[in-house]
């Protein structure tokens, strides 16, 4: 469009400039010494636009071959950087569809011309840590944090991130703990430092971090409360409790109101109480917890604590027959408490109603003990065979 402006300014030039020598030709007279010219006025003007249009082409042609060596190298720069695009773009493709080897070729192909030469050299050494190479994958990343100083968080989350996948978890440990310092509310490092103490059973720092994944939800509710019960599942599991037990309470007061609900952590945190001889408040967590909902595993745990006052731990735990008259889990429970309150001959009618119901090793061995307290040898000898040919260690079920 500039052009065709410039030829119509041209033509009307031309054309005004003939109007006016057509009416009044006129001449132009040059003298020197004794040496005249005369033209006339139109030719003078016609020679006088050719003198500009080719004195402007030269200057043109001077200008261009005075720049050329500058314009072709920018040239081959610009052909250089198309390529080394070109290049990079198969690359990433080539490790989008598992070409580990040809990805790592082409993305280090053209990266000396690469105007984005950071993601070259973060996605070869994605490329070479699929490939088992550790010592590429590292020189990439090195390279990576030379190519641009300032993105040197972005280069360690790389290198935590490849780290952990390789099973070097002692290293990503100390890179995702320094970029946490540095950032301690991004949500990414939270979930890696987070899958990471999993992996090392590392409860204690994930029970530290646990309030920073409620405050920044950087799981979903029911994700954050799976993490919070498998840590305090693993914390409560541990068997050396004496001298701790103010730790151990502060373990359960740390929990949140859901999970003390839970039946399995009221039954491992009821083991522990026990285990410390606080039968009393054993007794009192697991009568709570069964009043407000029918657990057989926090039953049968409850006829195992040998409480201050074992009446009335057997009287609420008859109350439970109402509505579980048959159930063989509730059965043993009641015989324990029986014998815990010297009533024998309930104690042995509830614990053959259990057997009765569904034989249980435990069932049979109470019976034994029963019948042996009795004088009854021959008796606590066959209920002690019957026993041992269950399973020691059966699960307890709801019937």
């Amino acid at each position: 469009m500039k052009y065709l402006f410039s030829f119509l300014a041209i033509i009307l030039i031309a054309v005004i400039a003939g109007l006016l020598a057509y009416d009044d030709s006129g001449y132009v007279l040059f003298g020197r010494g004794h040496t005249t010219m005369e033209m006339s006025l139109s030719l003078f003007l016609v020679l006088l636009l050719l003198s500009y249009l080719l004195g402007y082409l030269l200057v043109r042609f001077l200008i261009g071959s005075w720049n050329m060596p500058h314009n072709l190298r920018g040239w081959r720069s610009h052909r250089q950087m198309d390529k080394a695009r070109k290049s990079s773009l198969q690359g990433l493709i080539q490790l989008s569809q598992g070409q580990w080897k040809k990805a790592e070729k082409l993305l280090t192909r053209g990266i000396k011309n690469s105007d984005l030469p950071l993601l070259n050299y973060l996605s070869a050494a994605r490329a070479a840590q699929k490939q088992n190479a550790p010592d590429r994958r590292d020189h990439y990343l090195a390279l990576a944090h030379q190519s641009m100083p300032e993105a040197d968080f972005s280069v360690k989350l790389t290198q935590a991130e490849l780290q952990f996948a390789h099973g070097q978890y002692e290293q990503a440990l100390a890179t995702l703990v320094h970029l946490h310092s540095l950032q301690p509310k991004h949500p990414h490092i939270m979930v890696l430092l987070t899958q990471l103490y999993q992996e090392l059973k590392s409860w204690p720092d994930l029970k530290k971090l646990l309030p920073e994944l409620y405050k920044h939800k950087v799981f979903d509710h029911n994700r954050l409360l799976q993490i919070e019960k498998q840590t305090y599942t693993a914390l409560f599991q541990q068997q050396d409790w004496k001298g701790r037990e103010a730790e151990l309470d502060q373990l359960w007061h740390e929990l949140s109101r859901e999970l003390k609900k839970d039946p399995e952590l009221i039954r491992l945190y009821s083991q522990r109480l026990i285990e410390l001889e606080k039968q009393d408040e054993a007794e009192a967590l697991l009568r709570h917890a069964i009043r407000h909902a029918w657990q057989p595993v926090l039953v049968h745990l409850y006829g195992k604590v040998k409480s201050s006052h074992p009446d009335k731990q057997l009287s609420f735990a008859e109350s439970l027959s109402k509505d579980h008259d048959n159930n063989p889990v509730l059965l043993l429970t009641l015989g324990r408490l029986c014998m815990a309150n010297d009533l024998w001959g309930k104690a042995r009618a509830y614990l053959e109603a259990s057997v009765g119901n569904r034989p249980m090793s435990e069932s049979y061995k109470e019976l034994g003990l029963l019948m042996e307290y009795l004088n009854e040898p021959a008796l606590a000898a066959e209920y002690f065979k019957k026993g041992l040919f269950l399973c020691k260690d059966e699960t307890v079920n709801e019937s």
